[in-house]
């Protein structure tokens, strides 16, 4: 149950660091794929178990 909850707060997250808005533009996509990358790792984790 506490992997699935950290899923959704990451996707959320990831959401929100998307260059969409203008106070955000300058970021680049460093902020969406790093935590693109954390999101793939966690379902990883989860699908095998270990969360």
């Amino acid at each position: 149950m506490l992997g699935w909850i950290l899923v959704i707060v990451l996707i959320v997250i990831l959401i929100g660091a998307v260059p969409a808005w203008p106070h955000s533009r300058s970021w680049g996509y460093a902020p969406s794929g790093l935590l693109g990358t954390v999101l793939i790792v966690v379902l990883i984790l989860l699908l095998l178990g270990a969360v």
